[in-house]
């Protein structure tokens, strides 16, 4: 075990040394100028030559095993919050599935996206590069939130690597399932860029539309059409629908025609069923305490139960790292509607705890100690640079990455310091380094939106950090030490020798995360109703286009 590295487990490093090793003795049995096999005599020689046969056997036969590529399953989920898992302390204990996940693997309490709203969420994971980065915000107003509706003019940028992109080339069958949500036009979709394969929809499950002022959200088989949500894939008023169910069955054959094969693979199953409007099947509909919310979280539950399952069937659970997350905090503002984030403040649309602590658990037989917990201040983008570490894959060079590898906390859970910055829009608004968050500007939403009944924070409220007007703090951060207050409720006095001692070096971070900034072209000012949903690729071959309006492109108004 002391040949562990950051790549692989104590075994296959164990064995890539052994194999060094057996390289060495064989040439200097052979070919040494000292001839120490000469001084041997003729049956020490058979016996010493017939063990080193036999060592390279296995060394041999367990090296080549070692280095099989790692398959990956990334569970993402849509506005679940922190504190909607039993294994985090919800009491309705109604996910055994993913809590019997976590007791066999490694949770994240610690775990983080980047960014309060799902787009540039899912842009920064897949990219492993901040919103402001990749291009994934607006410039329309300061610190707005932004995602992709269907009249969004942008997308994620050709310039951007994803990581699925690189593990295609290195051999990997890579399938996303459910939402795509980084731009609806062709070129933005999956399969130009780095998926073989997808089943889903390229924006939220809004509807339904009457397809003349707004088109239904097309639903894709690959790179075409194949019908269309509230049409051919139903989601009733009550909130019954099969989409979880067919997402679930889409994920079970993927992984059993890839394993038959002995492909690598990524599954990347984004599934959307707790983002309003929810749903679930009529097997899990009425079955929770907590409401439709709770049925679809049962759902998805049973869903990952499946998922894990067919891992094990097809034999390949032990050789595949899987992850489950969210894209962001839990919707606060839907009430029992929405998810819960458990100790933490605020929710999703925020850069409070609520808005971006995201349950995270780490799933890997044989690799990853049951029953752990890492501390590791993780990040979605460190999906992006774990892949890739793991599969042997080059991360680019030619760019600022900001995701880590999670090696060291998944297999010695030795955490890597790193800083976690909280970006809305075009502005960095806090930024969390070791115990202490650093707000440097504070905001809910505004007064008006808050006075005709949007409420990010309802039942909470901290005296000058849950603000409705935006407030610049950077000459005094209001200083949380989120070990001791994870509801941000007791901001440190600015008076106080702590915060004296403690904000230089978070100002040091900060300074030097600004230094190295170059924000991305923003991809999310421009919208315009003729680039809506209207005419997919494959509509001509159903017969399904709808007539394309005249463009007329504008400012989008984001008001949050």
């Amino acid at each position: 075990s002391v040949f562990q590295t950051s790549t692989g487990s104590s075994l296959d490093s164990f064995l890539f040394a052994a194999a060094k090793a057996l390289r060495v003795l064989l040439y200097c049995f052979f070919s040494s100028p000292l001839q120490l096999h000469g001084k041997m005599k003729g049956g020490q020689r058979v016996t010493a030559l017939a063990m080193l046969v036999a060592v390279g056997v296995v060394v041999g036969t367990a090296d080549a095993a070692a280095v099989k590529k790692p398959n990956f399953v990334f569970m993402l989920m849509d506005d679940m919050g922190w504190g909607d898992l039993g294994v985090f302390g919800h009491p309705a204990k109604e996910t055994p599935n993913i809590d019997k996940m976590a007791t066999e693997g490694m949770t994240f309490p610690d775990f983080y996206s980047a960014n309060p709203l799902c787009s540039p969420s899912r842009a920064a994971l897949l990219s492993g590069r901040l919103p402001i980065r990749n291009g994934f915000y607006t410039t329309n107003a300061h610190a707005r939130n932004a995602y992709t509706p269907q009249n969004i003019v942008g997308g994620i940028p050709d310039e951007e690597i994803l990581f699925p992109e690189l593990l295609q080339k290195a051999g990997y069958k890579n399938k996303i399932i459910g939402k795509w949500h980084l731009g609806q036009q062709e070129q933005y979709l999956p399969h130009k860029h780095g998926f073989d394969e997808w089943f889903g929809a390229p924006n939220c499950h809004f509807g339904p539309y009457n397809d003349k002022n707004t088109p239904n959200i097309p639903v894709y088989r690959d790179d075409h059409m194949i019908g269309r949500l509230y049409e051919d894939f139903k989601i009733e008023h009550g909130g019954e629908s099969n989409l979880t169910a067919i997402y679930t069955q889409e994920a079970v054959t993927f992984i059993q025609t890839q394993a038959t094969a002995g492909n690598p693979f990524l599954l990347y199953w984004a599934v959307d069923a707790t983002h309003g409007p929810l749903y679930a099947s009529k097997k899990f509909l009425g079955t929770s305490q907590r409401g439709l919310y709770g049925d679809a979280v049962r759902e998805l539950d049973y869903g990952v139960g499946e998922i894990l399952a067919a891992l094990k069937t097809a034999g390949v659970d032990d050789n595949t790292l899987v992850m489950f997350s969210s894209d962001n905090g839990g919707a606060t503002y839907a009430k029992e509607r929405g998810g819960s984030n458990g100790p933490f403040l605020c929710g999703k649309e925020t850069t409070y705890e609520g808005g971006m602590r995201e349950p995270t658990i780490a799933h890997w037989p044989g690799r990853i100690e049951p029953g752990t917990i890492s501390h590791q201040l993780g990040n979605l983008m460190d999906w992006f640079t774990t892949s890739l570490d793991l599969a042997g894959v080059a991360t680019p060079s030619d760019r600022i990455i900001d995701g880590i590898s999670l090696a060291p906390a998944l297999f010695n859970n030795t955490p890597v310091d790193r800083p976690i910055f909280y970006y809305r829009g075009n502005e960095m608004m806090a930024v969390r380094v070791g115990w202490y968050k650093a707000h440097y500007w504070t905001w809910t939403n505004s007064l008006a939106e808050f006075q005709k009944g949007t409420n990010f924070c309802p039942g909470e409220e901290t005296t000058n950090l849950t603000t409705h007007t935006q407030v610049n703090n950077t000459l005094a951060p209001i200083l949380i030490h989120l070990g001791k207050d994870p509801g941000e409720k007791y901001p440190i006095m600015a008076h106080t020798p702590e915060y004296k001692s403690v904000i230089p070096d978070i100002q040091a971070v900060v300074d030097d995360h600004m230094k190295k900034l170059i924000p991305g072209t923003p991809q999310l000012n421009k919208c315009d109703p003729a680039v809506q949903n209207w005419a997919p690729p494959g509509c001509k071959e159903l017969g399904r286009c709808l007539p394309i309006p005249k463009h007329n492109e504008v400012d989008c108004v984001w008001v949050h």
